[in-house]
């Protein structure tokens, strides 16, 4: 299976939908009531509603996550009977998969309910789609294009070569796949006067998203988080708790970080912490709403040269 780690949790739904094609006297008997195996209606429901718990036991490359809410129905049509599954979670990964196989289930509990009343040709199973699903990636990920982005990282021993960056370069990487122009990338020692100069420049530059990449822990030289907090001019503390949030789920030290977010004239400042798992976490927790950030602050701000 996939990882889905790094993927957001959010809610999310889906809606699919089939047909199962019945000649009239097997739907007079389900309207009637006269099914020699029962309730057609009734059994397709609770058998759609048991295949979306078992989805992940038949299909190999599905994850067992919890269901929050789950509907089947089963109605009668002139020519058949059309079923409709919904279902819902707040999970990492969709639920359309569950939809799906529940109308398929449903639709065969039809067919063997109703093969004693019916010839083979008489019935066909089709027009098994999704008919809509919401959350996550399909909901939430955009594309920030148009955006400069500018990542510093803030190591000692890597800007002494002692060793390689590899949280730095992962960030970058990722943010130039969401679209963003990368401006600037760059390493800096645990230097106060230096990290401040250097965010100073960035936010005078006018980049859109400047990320710093270490010192937000308790050590002696993690200085970061006291250099950029005062030039933050518009905190926005739920961008860090969402990081955190989002960490201390998978690890219980996520807590340590004192990473701060926020505005910085029109730019958006925060402080990643400087392991690449870690930084990683807090770009996936907050990547989405950086986005959608940018976007406002744009249509906010006057345009250079432009009508204001």
């Amino acid at each position: 299976m996939r990882d889905i780690s790094l993927k957001p949790t959010t809610l999310r739904t889906a809606r699919a939908a089939g047909f199962i094609k019945l000649p009239p006297e097997a739907l007079a008997r389900v309207v009637e009531g006269s099914v020699q195996k029962g309730d057609v209606r009734e059994a397709a429901r609770l058998a759609g509603l048991m295949a979306v718990k078992r989805t992940p036991d038949l299909l190999p490359h599905c994850h067992p996550i919890g269901v929050l809410r789950a509907e089947v129905t089963a109605t009668v049509q002139d020519d058949g009977i059309a079923l409709i599954a919904e279902v819902e979670t707040v999970s990492a990964t969709g639920v359309e998969m569950e939809a799906l196989t529940a109308v398929s289930v449903a639709a065969l509990t039809v067919y063997d309910m109703l093969k004693a009343h019916a010839r083979a040709d008489q019935m066909r199973i089709g027009e098994i789609h999704l008919v809509q699903k919401k959350g996550g990636k399909s909901q939430y990920a955009r594309q920030a294009r148009g955006m400069r982005a500018a990542i510093v990282v803030l190591s000692d021993t890597v800007a002494a070569k002692k060793k390689p960056d590899t949280a730095g370069a992962s960030v970058r990487d990722r943010l130039a796949e969401a679209g963003f122009d990368i401006a600037s990338f760059e390493v800096l020692p645990d230097e106060p006067a230096q990290i401040g100069a250097r965010v100073q420049q960035l936010v005078a530059d006018k980049i859109d998203c400047i990320i710093t990449v270490g010192g937000t822990g308790l050590g002696p030289r993690d200085c970061t988080v006291d250099v950029v907090e005062p030039l933050i001019t518009t905190p926005l503390p739920g961008f860090m708790e969402a990081a955190r949030a989002f960490g201390q789920s998978r690890t219980p030290y996520a807590m340590l970080s004192r990473g701060v977010a926020g505005l910085a004239g029109s730019s958006f400042v925060a402080t990643f912490p400087g392991s690449r798992r870690g930084a990683e976490e807090t770009l996936a927790a907050v990547l989405p709403g950086l986005i959608h950030l940018l976007e406002v602050c744009r249509t906010l701000r006057p345009h250079e040269g432009g009508y204001t």
